[in-house]
Formats: structure tokens, sequence, C-alpha cells
């Protein structure tokens, strides 16, 4: 793998390459497929553990990527997406021990029933094959895709962005170590090791029929790419533009926490809260609490006339503010007629990925539940709960916004598919 390396320019070379790395792939997959928990489990335990003990070389990799981040002028959101600390170190070693202890997802019987001509027939979950995961600035992907697709019986085809290139490369390092010493294929996690954007349009194509399903994570020109260029299947959401909706039954201490942690616990997430809206009949009592709180963290408010006349500080939102994930410490804020308008904001500018309710009536919040079309509805909760290792999956490959196949955090069950197995005692077809 080291070689592609070498072949940046020589457009022949490297597809050529790439060709022979998707049929190993291939060939990994099917061992992998057919592997017993015990030894998947036992790579991603080895993989955990050595993260750990390359806490210290994953530092020094991680400032070669930080240092170049920087020199680009890159945003704050994006270099805290980046980075690698302690905690985080250990937070991606313990998912990949997480993952581990899952429930092994394949050869489950998810079905089974009988014909009248006495056939059984059983729906047997299976590994989808071959995955090809393209993401940007979060080096913890590496692992957490890996992890998942290898859990699931299939192999990886991983492709980080150039700004994660150097931390990528050693946690990958990690993984096939894992993969070694449980003695599985170390073809069954692969990186692509060039920042060439070739490598992408390659993987698009599905390198040569290698790839079963392309996931791509990451802003929304890469996603747009993917699914217009995309040859495979896709596991896809196009942004995150969140919402969360503070009804005039809501509880305001409630409000105030939660929509604190939804927006500024992290803002550079998929799960950020990107809209406040606020039920025009609750204004009196909510709104300018809860733009003060917002202004007093060092979170820009851009809001509509009545926001603007509550605080001197926020900035009037334009039209395109409504569709906007930000990504950053910055909030639209807007004031609608009750839940019906929530719902009608939502279904008008959302991308269908998280939204939140905040109310004490429950009627209420069923209805908002019911209605709001969006992988995850959420009632009086943060929105970024909206996380594969939140729901207990472990980690996650990604919020898929799509309805087909996969919807909301793809973990390890989203990652198969299934087969029927049909038997029978001798019958024939009339």
């Amino acid at each position: 793998m080291e070689s592609l390396q070498g072949v940046n320019g020589d457009s022949a070379e490297l597809e050529k390459q790439l060709l022979d790395l998707g049929r190993r792939a291939r060939r990994a997959s099917r061992v992998l497929a057919l592997a017993p928990p015990e030894q998947k489990n036992r790579a991603l335990n080895a993989a955990a553990k050595i993260l750990r003990a390359r806490k210290n070389d994953l530092h020094e990799a991680n400032a070669q990527d930080m240092a170049a981040a920087r020199g680009k002028a890159l945003g704050p959101a994006l270099l805290d997406r980046l980075l690698l600390d302690d905690k985080r170190i250990a937070s991606m070693a313990q998912s990949l021990e997480d993952i581990a202890a899952l429930p092994d997802p394949v050869g489950r019987v998810l079905e089974t029933f009988r014909r009248p001509n006495g056939l059984r027939i059983e729906r047997v979950s299976t590994p989808l094959g071959v995955i090809g995961v393209i993401f940007e600035s979060r080096p913890n992907v590496t692992a957490d895709a890996g992890a998942l697709c290898l859990k699931a019986g299939n192999a990886a085809i991983l492709r980080a962005g150039s700004e994660s290139f150097f931390s990528a490369r050693l946690i990958h390092a990690c993984l096939v170590e894992g993969l070694r010493a449980a003695g599985l294929p170390e073809d069954c996690i692969v990186l692509i090791p060039t920042r060439d954007r070739a490598a992408v349009g390659a993987m698009l194509t599905g390198l040569g029929g290698a790839i079963d399903v392309i996931v791509p994570r990451g802003g929304k020109s890469l996603v747009e790419r993917v699914q217009a260029e995309a040859r495979v299947p896709v596991f896809a959401h196009l942004e995150g533009i969140v919402h969360l909706y503070v009804d005039a039954e809501a509880d305001l201490a409630k409000a105030e926490k939660i929509l604190l942690n939804s927006k500024l616990r992290r803002t550079g997430v998929c799960g950020a809260t990107e809209t406040l809206l606020v039920d025009r009949a609750g204004a009196e009592k909510f709104l300018a609490p809860l733009v003060k709180l917002l202004l007093d963290a060092r979170c820009e408010v851009r809001g509509d006339a009545a926001t603007q006349a509550v605080d001197q500080r926020v900035k009037p939102a334009s039209e395109q503010d409504w569709s906007t994930e930000y990504l950053d410490a910055i909030i639209s804020v807007k004031l609608v007629d009750g839940v019906e308008g929530a719902i009608d904001h939502v279904e008008t500018y959302g991308s269908h990925h998280t939204d939140g309710i905040v109310t004490e009536n429950q009627a209420t919040a069923d209805k908002f539940q019911r209605e709001v079309d969006s992988a995850i509805v959420i009632h009086n909760a943060s929105t970024q709960f909206a996380d594969g290792g939140e729901f207990g999956f472990g980690a996650e490959i990604g919020i898929a916004t799509g309805r087909m196949h996969a919807r909301g955090p793809v973990g390890v069950a989203q990652l198969t598919s299934f087969k029927y197995v049909v038997h029978g005692d001798g019958q024939t077809r009339a």
C-alpha cells in the first residue's frame, strides 16, 4: 500500500494500484465473512490495546496534521474535529472494545416461516461485502469505520482526508496490528495511502466491482459529489441542519440546559443544533433568557425581527441562515406559531437528520415526534445524543438520512444484508 504514495501525478499507475487494492480487499472479505465472532473480537481488543500503547506516537502524528491545518488557517471548529488529545485517544480505544462486546450481527436468523408445502424458510443476516468509506478531517473515523465494518464481517477501504493524513495512517497501522494478532488478513481494513484526489473518483466507480457500498463522512461538497458520481449504493447524509423547538409548555431551566448542550458542547458535530425555534405563545417567558444564554456563552445569534428586538447583540438572519449548517458557534433563532409552525419550518428547511422538542406536554411531544420525518427525533434531551455510541452501537460509521436500508446512526446491524435459507425434504414445484 505504501507504493501508492509515490504515484501522485501518474493517473494510470494510480488506477492500476487502486484496482489491485480493491481485489485484495475483496479476497479478504470472503475470509472475514466466515470468521467466527471470537476472532473478530480478538482483533478489535488487540487494536484497542495497541492504540493506548502508541498514544505518544499518535500525538506526534496528530501534531503534524494540526500544524498543517493551522498553516491553512482552518477555523476553530475544524481544528477541534482534527485534534486527538488523551481523552479522545482513550475514547477511540474504548469504542473498539465496546464494538467487540456487541452481539455479533452476522448469521442471525431474523425471521423463520413455513410454507404450506412444508418448506422452512429463514432470513439470515449476512455481511454487505466491501465498504468504501470516504471521510475528511476526523481521524477517529479511521478506527470507528474500520472496527464497525470488521465486526459486521465486511472488509473496509478507507480514504482519509488530507487534513487527517498522518493521524489516520497511524490509527490504521494499529488496526492492522490487531488483525495480524488475530490471524485475519491485513487487507480486511485498507487505508488508501495517498492524498491524490483521483483516489476518490476511483472509489466512486467501485474499483472494478470490488466495492459494494460507499459511505461519505464529511462536508456538504464531499457528500454531494459522492451522491452525484457514485456508481455503487451510498449511505449518506447531506448535512445536519438540526432544530431545537422550545414549546410554550416547556420547563425554562430544562430548556436552557438542553439548548446550551445541544449547541455548544461541540459545535463541529453533525448533531449540533443550528436553529432554535421558540413558540410565539411562550416568547415572553423563553425568548430573552434563551437568547441571552447563548450570547453570554459567546455564541453568535442571528434572528428574526422578534429575536433582534430582545437583545441588541442579535444579528439579522437572512433567508439562507435557516438552511445553513454552521458547524460553529453560530445559531439562527426564530419565533413560530406553536408545534404546527415548528413542524412546518423543519419540513421546509431541515435536512431530515436530527430535530428536538422541549415541552412538558406529552401530547405535543408525541405530535412532533410523529410528524417530523427526520432520522432522529428527540424529546427533552440534547440533540447531541445523535451519535451511534450514545445509542449503544459502540460507534457509528455515519448518520444516514435516506430512507433505504439504513437510517439514523449506522452501526454494525445496519452494515449487514440478508439472504434466504430454504430447507426442504424433497419438495418439487408443480
